[in-house]
């Protein structure tokens, strides 16, 4: 797919303008590591050529298997080169409650799978002992399809090229809830950078559905305190309830 780099320095210029303006307002003076993915685009700029435009809008037959064989054997972005596999999804092809992360990580990328490595555990843990519900029962997925090189976040024009796939799965599953791990995941749905220790708990919207921004388990191991244990079990709460 050939992309319109004019669009994209437009989205990453206009999403640093926003950054820096938060940036400079919260008076930090350090630096973050990577600067925020471009803004939410429009549903138009949402498809990256023709053969996904008729997947996307037609609602009322998608499924999941439609989205993956579009998505096929991608080569529209540069982490194609150096991936072992395509994470596509996993789960409940109709799921009251799904789960979107950020990008595979090495476990994944070797098995397939999403959420497979020691986040994966403890999402799986977070979700059984949590919510009550089997892993078989929610539906999770990525905003990225293919492991960015050592974990990195992904690119701006990655996400773009995943990012219609990531809205066919979400209208193909058509869930209640949507819960967002991480800072990456809250961000491209919402439109918006945010913070998410500030953010988490805090019901939004994506395109009608209501969302529940949460802390990513990679972040909870991280920083394994019971304040973060049990911010996340609220989250869960809150979300199971609103699904139900």
């Amino acid at each position: 797919m050939k992309s319109d780099p004019l669009h994209e320095l437009r989205g990453v210029l206009a999403s640093s303008k926003v950054w820096l303006r938060e940036w400079i307002g919260e008076g930090s003076d350090v630096l973050p590591r990577h600067l925020p993915t471009a803004p939410r685009p429009s549903d138009d700029e949402l498809v990256p050529d023709r053969t996904t435009r008729s997947i996307v809008t037609a609602a009322e037959t998608l499924t999941l298997e439609a989205v993956r064989d579009d998505l096929g054997d991608c080569q529209r972005c540069g982490l194609c080169a150096g991936r072992t596999q395509i994470v596509f999804g996993d789960g409940n092809p109709d799921a009251k409650i799904l789960f979107v992360g950020e990008g595979p990580g090495e476990q994944e990328d070797l098995r397939g799978l999403p959420f497979v490595g020691r986040a994966g555990e403890l999402l799986t843990q977070m979700i059984e002992k949590g919510m009550g519900l089997s892993r078989s029962e929610v539906y999770i997925c990525n905003i990225v399809k293919c492991r960015p090189p050592g974990n990195r976040t992904p690119l701006p024009d990655e996400v773009a090229a995943c990012r219609p796939f990531l809205d066919a799965q979400i209208q193909a599953v058509k869930p209640r809830v949507i819960v967002t791990l991480g800072r990456p995941a809250a961000s491209l749905l919402l439109g918006e950078e945010v913070a998410i220790t500030r953010a988490r708990g805090t019901w939004r919207e994506y395109r009608g559905i209501p969302l529940m921004p949460t802390l990513h388990p990679a972040y909870v191991l991280r920083k394994y305190t019971a304040e973060n244990r049990r911010n996340v079990w609220t989250d869960l709460q809150a979300a199971l309830t609103r699904a139900r």
